[in-house]
């Protein structure tokens, strides 16, 4: 089967991370849309300012869950946009940056609570000796 690589819309803009992952469990554009567009869960990605849905597949017996991460982002070029009419919502894009496949059933959780010391640490801010 060829895989066909998603190209770069109004709504989303893919990583190659997240085309890779697609390539590697199968996953087609219109299933991540799918998983997108009616999640049966959602959850805080791991990254800053990023979220995950989630979509049960595969069979009773089998089961499995094909999870999408994501990060909304401003379109900046839609702001000034005359063709949109007035008082109408601009658009939010979605980074797509990673999708997975999960065999079984995930474990509802929350986001580990990560000290400010270490997220100063990872943004470059070394001010701790």
């Amino acid at each position: 089967m060829l895989f066909k690589i998603p190209k770069n819309s109004e709504q989303f803009v893919w990583t190659n991370h997240s085309i890779d992952k697609m390539r590697q469990y199968g996953l087609s554009e219109q299933r991540v849309r799918s998983v997108l567009h009616t999640p049966k869960r959602k959850e805080d990605g791991v990254a800053p300012n990023t979220s995950a849905v989630m979509q049960s597949t595969g069979t009773k017996k089998h089961p499995s869950e094909v999870w999408v991460m994501y990060q909304e982002i401003n379109s900046k070029s839609q702001i000034r946009d005359p063709n949109l009419p007035i008082g109408m919502a601009i658009p939010n894009k979605k980074r797509i940056i990673s999708t997975w496949r999960y065999p079984g059933i995930s474990p509802i959780r929350m986001v580990p609570e990560i000290p400010p010391e270490v997220w100063d640490i990872l943004d470059g801010r070394d001010d701790i000796k």
